[in-house]
């Protein structure tokens, strides 16, 4: 009969817990369709904790979240506030709150207003800041904020508050009366929490169930947390640490060793002097990472500067200015005085937290004549991490309230061994390289436990921590790899520009990206190509536009900036730019190994240097394509690209009126240009108006 009893009473509870999971889902969705102002998300939380008691009640809070995370993925962070809705619930229910509706059934509502209004609140701040993601109650955050109380974070907070208390009433009220109607023949036996009787007769099994589970759990997740942690900060440092480094060998390389003694001397009359500036200000503005971006040369006075870009924050100094040495760099000046190459340095001082990347400059007779430094700021290193700590932490104290509820019930299971073991795994716990993280995995695929309770459930979502963290580590590294292969890749290509004297190339890649941004935008708009064009297609091209022109720095800088018309020959040298830009971006190509990134971005930067003097009749070069057998990137290029080249001054003539130069785009529909694009650029003339202005 026990074990007849035990399956009843089995089934009861499993029913218990489908039909208050399915209550929850279903308050849930009524919610999202009728667009209320709440969220209903925990009447069956709270009824299965006043039927059933505590693990009955922490089981629906902790699933609900489980399951409804394929709407919204960061409803696994708020699993933590159903299972203590259940555990205030329960507690209150053992204390005999529920048994009649008296005025006392407020102290529970104000329990769960506290921790969905508060707690709710504080894990959105947690999770996404200032912004909020999209609470229902950000409006009437925003109206507090600029009426009551000037702190964003407090404003949040008394709106969150605020907004659930209608929510946690009427959710009380149906979740009680569930519980007074609820069949009496299908209540499970409850799970009762004696906290009172343990402390009389003291530590009882339970109790000591509770410390065990707390301090096993504790270890292991502090070890998880922190390893985790540390292992993220280190990638993120580096990985930040080569960005730098290599953003400063691309600048240095762009400077001769033998000048910079001329340019601290004549300064911006030197040679060279305004074309370097400019590149070095185009690589500053080209990244947010990208804090400072200088040149010094090292002398015993201090840091004698050569370039200094201005930032939105901080003027630049002077050529020829002397900096002092900040305390923070005594330990590198020996190194730097005798021109020896030093590691990233990470320094707190004059200019803020930064990580800084010197590579030195050498002359013919390989003397080090300066240093270019790249500074990238650490706080925005310290967000993503206090993001990652904070999502990390939040979902652990999920997983480990149910787990302790679970333990609680399981009391008198055996658990020792379990226990035993996986203590000394927590112990062992190790994510310091490739090899140590594949033991980790393997030894908690080795134990096997299968107890079928409370320590199997242990077991289990520490085995999944552990399996998440050391997939996100292993997709970290593998997107910083693809990150670091692509920029070595482009570096190593686009130092050839330092080459090129095409003095119009870099204003004109600034335009023509922002009029292909402009066009596209119309062409979504108005619907048009939408096998193909996209906000991810849009963004790839945009990105990639600024290299449709890369194949100039094959061509002699005799015939790139020749004043006059060309001659026939040397106008079919210059027609070659357009194979040699698919060439180099080919060459680029083949050193990536992130297909996402080889097909879309590269794949359209190669369509649009190889095809954008195509013409829609077919007469342009180098292939003679014509219609839609041209890619629409190229397509879209080419209305950008010859527009800005007519209102654009350059060195054989003057630029050409707005009006004008618009009516040939509108006159080359059909014949030079895909009819569509054109109708897309006309119908944008006040953008493109504002645009050509601004730049022009």
């Amino acid at each position: 009969m026990t074990g007849i009893n035990n399956k009843h009473e089995g089934l009861k509870s499993m029913g218990l817990v489908v039909g208050g999971l399915a209550l929850n889902l279903i308050c849930g969705q009524i919610v999202s369709l009728l667009n209320l102002p709440f969220y209903f998300d925990c009447v069956g939380t709270i009824a299965a904790a006043l039927i059933g008691g505590f693990l009955p009640g922490v089981l629906v809070g902790f699933l609900t979240n489980i399951v409804s995370v394929f709407a919204d993925k960061y409803n696994i962070y708020y699993a933590v506030v159903n299972v203590l809705i259940a555990l205030v619930a329960a507690g209150f229910s053992q204390m005999g709150y529920f048994r009649k509706i008296t005025w006392k059934i407020i102290f529970p509502v104000i329990g769960f207003i506290l921790l969905g209004g508060g707690i709710g609140s504080v894990i959105s701040w947690g999770l996404f800041g200032n912004s909020m993601g999209e609470e229902l109650s950000s409006t009437f955050a925003g109206k507090i904020y600029s009426n009551l109380i000037a702190n964003a974070f407090w404003a949040q907070l008394y709106a969150g508050l605020i907004m659930d208390i209608p929510d946690k009433i009427i959710s009380t009220a149906i979740a009680v009366l569930i519980y007074k109607t609820y069949p009496k023949k299908l209540k499970p036996k409850r799970d009762t929490l004696d906290l009172v009787a343990m402390a009389k007769r003291g530590i009882s099994l339970s109790g000591k169930i509770i410390i065990s589970v707390t301090f096993i759990f504790g270890i292991a997740a502090a070890v998880v947390t922190i390893v985790s942690f540390n292992l993220f900060r280190d990638t993120m440092v580096q990985s930040e640490a080569e960005y730098a480094t290599d953003t400063a060998k691309f600048a240095a390389s762009m400077l001769d060793g033998d000048k910079i003694d001329e340019y601290l001397e004549r300064k911006d009359s030197a040679e060279g002097y305004f074309r370097i500036k400019k590149y070095y200000g185009l690589i500053l503005n080209s990244s947010d990472r990208i804090q400072y971006l200088y040149v010094y040369q090292i002398k015993e006075d201090g840091c004698h500067v050569v370039f200094d870009i201005d930032t939105p924050d901080t003027p630049a100094s002077e050529t020829g200015e002397v900096i002092p040495f900040d305390e923070s760099f005594a330990p590198y000046i020996e190194d730097l005085l005798a021109g020896r190459e030093i590691d990233p340095i990470i320094t707190d001082d004059t200019y803020g937290w930064l990580l800084s990347s010197y590579v030195p400059v050498y002359d013919s007779n390989n003397r080090c004549k300066c240093y270019v430094c790249v500074d990238i700021a650490m706080p925005n290193i310290a967000e993503v991490e206090r993001t990652f700590t904070f999502r990390m932490t939040t979902l652990l104290l999920g997983f480990f309230i149910t787990i302790l509820t679970l333990s609680v019930y399981l009391a008198k299971r055996f658990i020792v061994n379990p226990v035993n073991s996986l203590a000394k795994l927590a112990g062992d716990f190790a994510y310091t390289n490739d090899e140590a993280r594949k033991e980790t995995l393997d030894s908690i695929k080795d134990l096997e436990i299968r107890t079928g309770d409370e320590i199997e459930q242990l077991y289990n979502a520490m085995a999944k921590t552990t399996r998440d963290t050391v997939d996100y580590i292993n997709e970290s590294q593998r997107k910083n790899e693809a990150i670091s292969t692509f920029q070595s890749g482009m570096i190593n290509v686009m130092a050839d520009l330092v080459e090129s004297r095409d003095q119009s190339t870099g204003e004109h890649i600034k335009n023509t990206s922002s009029y292909v941004e402009i066009i596209c935008d119309e062409l979504i708009k108005e619907g048009k190509f939408t096998d193909i064009l996209d906000e991810d297609f849009k963004n790839n091209i945009v990105s990639s536009a600024p290299m449709h022109d890369i194949g100039k720095i094959k061509v002699s800088d005799t015939i790139l900036n020749k004043p006059g018309k060309f001659e026939p020959w040397e106008y079919e040298i210059m027609k070659t730019h357009a194979e040699e830009g698919a060439k180099i971006i080919r060459t680029v190509k083949k050193t990536v190994d992130n297909k996402e990134l080889k097909e879309n971005y590269l794949g359209e930067a190669e369509n649009m240097a190889h095809y954008h003097h195509e013409k829609w009749n077919g007469q342009g070069y180098p292939c003679g394509l014509k219609g839609e057998e041209i890619p629409l990137s190229a397509r879209i290029m080419a209305v950008a690209d010859v527009f800005d080249a007519l209102v654009a001054k350059r060195v054989y003539k003057p630029a050409m009126p707005f009006e004008k130069a618009f009516s040939i785009i509108k006159e080359g529909s059909g014949e030079h240009f895909d009819p569509a694009i054109v109708e897309a650029f006309l119908n944008a003339e006040d953008r493109i108006r504002a645009v050509t202005e601004q730049l022009h």
